[in-house]
């Protein structure tokens, strides 16, 4: 299933099982959550779920960031999310858009 139905459905296929993950066993977590076997084991599995994820952006920055205009949007990026500390995800996304927009505007 090509094009936007498709990258719908491996949206969807990608991330409803991991918020399912979370969402139905939550009710569960506070009611055990002071057992301390099962602290210890949800912070593993966060410690694996950090590296696996800077793995993950290693990989993916190696192979998305080839030119001067990828590298003015990634430094940028950086700077948002470290010197403006609570700023969402989707205005991130929006900011890292605008400034590629304004780059291919001088830059072309």
């Amino acid at each position: 299933m090509p094009g936007f139905p498709g990258a719908c459905v491996a949206a969807l296929a990608t991330f409803l099982p991991c918020y399912l993950f979370t969402v139905i066993p939550a009710p569960y977590f506070k009611k055990y959550g002071h057992n301390k076997s099962i602290k210890a084991f949800v912070e593993g599995i966060t410690i694996a779920v950090i590296g696996a994820l800077v793995g993950a952006v290693v990989i993916i920055a190696t192979r998305s960031i080839t030119d001067l205009s990828t590298v003015l949007i990634a430094i940028s990026t950086v700077f948002v999310i470290l010197y403006f500390k609570k700023v969402q995800d989707p205005y991130i996304i929006i900011i890292a858009a605008i400034i590629g927009l304004i780059l291919k505007a001088f830059m072309a």
